[in-house]
Formats: structure tokens, C-alpha cells, sequence
């Protein structure tokens, strides 16, 4: 069995993501001892570190908590990991989209800037009116 202290330094996970977890049913409540400490089995120290690994990758609380009803029914598949993961990526290739998108849009601007840098010192605009950064470019 181990102690809350021990699980956050094996993990490497503040103790109150632990409590959290309990609380919002990622984990269930552990054993205690009868001064009231809780005790975690290795069951419990795998599903956390299942749980410590999904986040590494990306994936939402929510997502983690769908992943482990399946795990907890014996339901977990390739299949659904695949849905699920599959799922994951296509969410980032669109965040890589749009981040891509606005620095596309940020790069001129700060292109703009450092060449007015050693020149002006007047009050920047290119927020105001970006336009006068793109009819440049």
C-alpha cells in the first residue's frame, strides 16, 4: 500500500491532483487507515500512472474518463482506442491549422515592427491598422 506522499513522488504528481481525481471519480476512493490516511494499492498507483500517461498525451480529463469506463468494463478495444486517439489527432492537426493561420498573420506584423525599430518613434499602429503592414508585404 502507499501513501499519498509516495504516489505524488513516484508519478511525480501534486498530492492534491490525487484528491481531485477522487473527487471527480478518475480514481476510486482509497483504503484509509484508522487515523484517516488514505492507502493506495498498486491497482490504484497503475490506473493513476495510466492516467498520469493519457494526460502526456493530450488527452482531456473527460476523454480519460471515457477511456477508463471502457477499461473498467473490459471494453477497451484497439477500435475504440483507435476512434478515440484518431479523434485526438484530427483536434490537433485543426489546433496546428489555426495556430499556423496566426502566425501567418502575427509574422508581418512583427516583420514591420523591427524594421521600424531603430527608425521611428512614433506610436506604433500595426495593430490598429494592419492593412498598412500587409499592403508592404
Amino acid at each position: 500500500m502507499f501513501q499519498v506522499g509516495e504516489i505524488s513522488r513516484r508519478l511525480d504528481i501534486n498530492p492534491q491532483t490525487l484528491y481531485f481525481y477522487e473527487r471527480i471519480g478518475l480514481i476510486p476512493p482509497p483504503e484509509r487507515t484508522v487515523a484517516g490516511y488514505r492507502l493506495f494499492s498498486q491497482q490504484d498507483m497503475e490506473r493513476l500512472a495510466f492516467i498520469v500517461r493519457a494526460k502526456s498525451l493530450g488527452l482531456s480529463l473527460d476523454e480519460i474518463k471515457d477511456i477508463l469506463v471502457l477499461k473498467d468494463g473490459r471494453l477497451l478495444t484497439c477500435e475504440a482506442v483507435y476512434e478515440r486517439l484518431s479523434k485526438k489527432v484530427q483536434e490537433i492537426e485543426e489546433n496546428i491549422r489555426q495556430l499556423q493561420a496566426l502566425h501567418d498573420e502575427l509574422t508581418p506584423l512583427v516583420k514591420h515592427c523591427h524594421e521600424n525599430l531603430q527608425t521611428s518613434d512614433k506610436e506604433c499602429v500595426v495593430l490598429d491598422r494592419p492593412e498598412v503592414v500587409l499592403e508592404k508585404v
